[in-house]
């Protein structure tokens, strides 16, 4: 039923502002992101926006505008994040029964280091597709957060920028029913993280320094995938939670429950967005759905369709939503009132994100193929296509100019995954 649901959603010590991708101060975080940097799942402004005045390459293969690419050992469907001159990656050698850190030069793509979070308890129930690293690092510029599903139980661990453990924190017991993948989320003196399941589960922030608990709260016994995330509403970080069949919205230092409303289905993958206005939520069970709720706190549902997007999360860029289904159709639609603007087809199934670079939407399929488009709200335009042949369900990564894919690819007839650094210089 819903077979894919999880194939999936240093310099690094010195404190500087944050910034949004136009140069405006944002206000979703105090942690540091020096200009270059993508410390976190869906990028800086955590919606799937890079930063500004990048010129990523438009055209390339397995072997064109490949700065390098380097053998990724075990397996893993998080997405790769960029802190000053290193890479970390998580990932899980099922053969080894081993769930690890990786970290590689960004320059050379040479490793690093590799840091084992956890030694055996990996778990094999649950969709086929998925990966036991699903989950996306965060980076607050003097540690490492990581999220991994072991042993029936989701744990938080915290390293130094060079593979240190600082501390490690059960979150909850965890039954499985298709895997895990919800990363963590920075928040000003707190990483809060999530572990919604069938027996409940935990929404938790956690002192960032420590691993001690500051707040928590306990989740419905349902089945619920998307990564906690902060949006600025009317001036203010709100931290916003979907699915359990729910939208709620909390005080992100505090923990206090501002709102809850009914308005996702039960299961959900995206990470939500908003227009200031609306918060976006989608859900493909036991429904599809797209839908905007008003901010208020009221629960109004402003509008809504049955549209599948399942996996990919949707951009929003000047009151306009654009989004890839999983079925492999771009949509734009107008935020305040839903009307379609225009659909068009790329092909393929999508579980990877589509990331926005200055005006140009990027989104690869499952089979490698990048398709580039423009965030245009008369009509739909391709303007690009490329292909690097593998497995794709990691949302590559737009920093300095360049793009950072993790690929899974056929090396002689067995499963290799690759992390590839495209760029023209």
């Amino acid at each position: 039923m819903h077979l894919r649901l999880f194939i999936l959603a240093v310099l690094c010590s010195f404190p500087v502002q944050l910034f949004a991708g136009d140069g405006a101060t944002s206000t979703v975080s105090t942690v540091a992101v020096p200009d270059g940097d993508w410390p976190w799942w869906r990028g800086p402004t955590r919606d799937g926006i890079a930063p500004a005045g990048q010129h990523p390459p438009t055209n390339w293969s397995s072997s064109e505008s490949v700065l390098w690419k380097t053998p990724v050992s075990g397996k893993g469907h998080a997405s790769p994040i960029v802190v000053g001159d290193r890479v970390y990656l998580p990932t899980a050698d099922e053969a080894e029964q081993t769930q690890s850190v990786l970290c590689f030069d960004r320059q050379s793509g040479e490793p690093v280091w590799t840091k084992v979070v956890h030694d055996g308890g990996l778990n094999d129930k649950g969709n086929k597709r998925t990966t036991q690293a699903s989950s996306t690092l965060a980076c607050d510029g003097e540690r490492l957060f990581v999220n991994f599903l072991n042993r029936d139980a989701v744990y938080t661990t915290a390293l130094t920028c060079e593979g240190e453990q600082l501390w490690q924190r059960k979150i909850s017991d965890y039954v499985v029913h298709q895997g895990f993948g919800s990363s963590p989320l920075i928040a000003g003196s707190l990483v809060i993280v999530i572990a919604d399941n069938k027996s409940g589960g935990a929404l938790m922030g956690l002192d960032r320094e420590t691993g001690e608990i500051v707040w928590q709260h306990k989740r419905p016994e349902k089945p619920n995938y998307p990564s906690p995330i902060l949006l600025t509403i009317d001036g203010k970080q709100r931290l916003i939670q979907v699915g359990c069949d729910l939208i709620s919205c909390f005080d992100p230092q505090s923990g206090e429950k501002l709102w809850e409303t009914e308005g996702a289905t039960t299961e959900c993958v995206t990470s939500t967005i908003t227009d200031g206005k609306h918060v976006f939520t989608t859900g493909g069970y036991p429904r599809n759905h797209v839908a905007a709720i008003r901010v208020d706190g009221g629960g109004e549902v402003a509008w809504e369709n049955s549209v599948r997007v399942y996996v990919p999360s949707m951009l929003i860029k000047d009151g306009y939503l654009y989004a890839v289904t999983d079925a492999g159709v771009a949509m734009c639609w107008k935020s305040d009132t839903g009307e379609e603007q225009w659909k068009g087809r790329l092909g393929g199934t999508f579980n990877a994100s589509p990331v926005l670079v200055g005006n140009t939407i990027y989104a690869i399929n499952e089979v490698g193929t990048t398709f580039l488009f423009e965030a245009n709200t008369d009509e739909f335009e391709l303007i690009g296509e490329n292909t690097i042949p593998g497995e794709v369900y990691a949302t590559p990564v737009f920093v300095g100019s360049r793009i950072y894919m993790r690929i899974a690819e056929d090396h002689d007839g067995k499963r290799q995954e690759m992390l590839y650094c495209l760029g023209t210089r």
